[in-house]
């Protein structure tokens, strides 16, 4: 339900009751209501500041043209509407309903009758922003805020509470036809709150992988690593060939890159095994290849091998002039024993010298119907031309595989089978191989060779008319995220940089004015 200064209604725009003017009036209107849950607790939305005063949930933390730091400016604002809440809120709690957790911008309101609890979230859209983690916001600024949109890139609410409650109930109602669930407080919760309708589906009917348990990093020899299979970032000097014929300046990514890789990945589940030695080399030859799992094993130098010199080396902890021990998932095992014309550098195992494993005992496609979903709804947003849904949906499965690796965020009990940094790792080192061998298809067929890729999104130098982009539309085929005309000044930039500094200067300039332009498909940095 929304509710604005004018009136409540329903997400489909039909007027329920008058305003509201009082938390006496709200505590009655959402027994009347009785919403029911849809994947999250049912939400009442109050839109607009005129339905906030109504309430008397009035702040005023000064401006954001009077600090230097919007963080602090946040950190008041969320103190202050705390406050204001504890001191308006004593009629809802009189009547028998509880808090969970301190009130901000969402107020999570349960009320228990006998064995039956009843769970309302009360969602305060002038203040969303008063709330910032990765999903919201970054570095003095604000991001995209879930279902609300993202002010940079034009998609929050329109300024007006009317049109903007219109607008709200229009991606609430898209949100529970295409998802099947309301949107949570923060984007990666909305793709937790799809992974649970799956698994309750599963668990009722008995078919399909239900994964109840964390995914924790085994403990692993040595000091602790930051991410397990890091997302590539590399840039060179272009040489006179790679300048020849050259008109502009291009960058292809991943067509939704990450949520490909989920649907298409067998991941691994329940207690890892420990496995050592010959033991441990022996794991990785099953009847389909390498079981899900983290390996030990040693990289060879990369001039040790017939590796081409325009690309980086094919794992970002190889070292050019000396082997190194890692640890690897599956995902690169296989990759590293590509050939060297997929992207890989044509290892045997035993080329690898796996001394150590930890192998789980269950796998499968643990996130393909969560993928399938998305993907469904993704296309339904393109092919209407829906930009503020197709974000959204952008920002769930980013969001979420981005915050398996925290266990900070799934700290409930129930929520934390959702920590599972090896899925996340698995479908980082997926995109990042699949770009390689993207990669190594372009040099044989158009004889170019990237000049920067940085995550999934790949930098090239080309003449006028060629297109190195993939022609089928599928998730996980590269597009063409930017693409610029090379002036002068720029070409020259190029051929004078003395350092791939100065090479990346000279791409961020080239790309300036198709900053606001780029498509939110590349998957960026989780």
């Amino acid at each position: 339900m929304i509710v604005t200064a004018d009136g409540t209604f329903t997400p489909s725009g039909r007027e329920l009751t008058g305003p509201v003017d009082s938390v006496e009036k709200l505590d009655k209107l959402i027994r009347w209501a009785s919403l029911t849950p849809l994947g999250a607790p049912a939400q009442i939305w109050i839109v607009g500041q005129g339905a906030c005063e109504l309430l008397g949930w009035i702040i005023d933390p000064g401006s954001e043209d009077d600090v230097d730091d919007m963080e602090a400016l946040r950190n008041r604002a969320a103190q202050e509407l705390t406050a204001v809440l504890h001191a308006t809120l004593t009629p809802l709690l009189n009547a028998g309903w509880e808090l969970r957790g301190d009130p901000g911008h969402v107020v999570h309101l349960s009320r228990s009758i006998g064995n039956f609890t009843s769970m309302v979230d009360v969602v305060i859209e002038p203040y969303v922003w008063t709330y910032w983690n990765k999903d919201f916001g970054w570095h003095n600024r604000v991001g995209d805020m879930g279902i609300l949109g993202s002010p940079t890139a034009g998609t929050y609410l329109p300024d007006d509470d009317l049109p903007a409650a219109r607008e709200l109930g229009r991606r609430l109602a898209w949100c529970a036809q295409h998802l099947g669930v309301l949107p949570g407080p923060t984007p990666a919760r909305t793709g937790a709150a799809l992974v649970d309708k799956i698994k309750r589906e599963r668990t009722r009917s008995g078919k399909g992988i239900v994964v109840t348990t964390p995914g924790s990093v085994p403990p692993l020899d040595g000091p602790p690593r930051g991410d397990l299979e890091p997302a590539v970032g590399w840039t060179r000097l272009p040489d006179a060939q790679d300048l020849d014929n050259v008109h502009r300046l291009v960058s292809i990514d991943q067509r939704a890159a990450y949520l490909a890789s989920a649907g298409m990945l067998e991941f691994g589940y329940g207690q890892p095994k420990h496995l050592t030695g010959d033991t441990a080399a022996a794991a990785a030859v099953g009847e389909k290849g390498a079981p899900f799992g983290l390996w030990r094993i040693t990289l060879p130098p990369g001039q040790a091998l017939s590796l081409p010199d325009k690309l980086p080396l094919p794992h970002p902890h190889m070292l050019a002039d000396q082997p190194v021990q890692t640890w690897v998932t599956t995902v690169s095992l296989d990759g590293l024993c590509s050939p060297v014309a997929d992207g890989g550098i044509g290892a045997d195992l035993d080329d690898l010298d796996i001394t150590e494993a930890w192998v789980y005992p269950q796998q499968g496609r643990a996130l393909d119907k969560w993928a399938k979903i998305l993907r469904e709804a993704r296309k339904a947003a393109v092919d209407t031309d829906d930009d503020a849904t197709k974000r959204f949906l952008g920002t769930c499965y980013k969001g979420y595989i981005g915050r398996m690796v925290n266990p900070d965020m799934w700290t409930a009990k129930q929520m934390q089978h959702h920590h599972q940094p090896l899925w996340r790792a698995a479908i980082i080192a997926h995109c990042r191989w699949r770009g390689r061998r993207v990669a190594m298809r372009i040099a044989r067929e158009h004889g170019r060779w990237p000049v920067r890729t940085i995550t999934d999104s790949w930098v090239y130098l080309l003449s006028g008319g060629e297109d190195i982009a993939d022609p089928s539309e599928a998730l996980g085929k590269m597009s063409v995220e930017k693409d610029t005309l090379l002036t002068d000044t720029l070409l020259s930039a190029l051929a004078s940089a003395q350092d791939v500094h100065e090479v990346n200067l000279a791409i961020k300039a080239a790309f300036a004015d198709n900053e606001d332009a780029a498509d939110d498909d590349g998957e960026g940095v989780l």
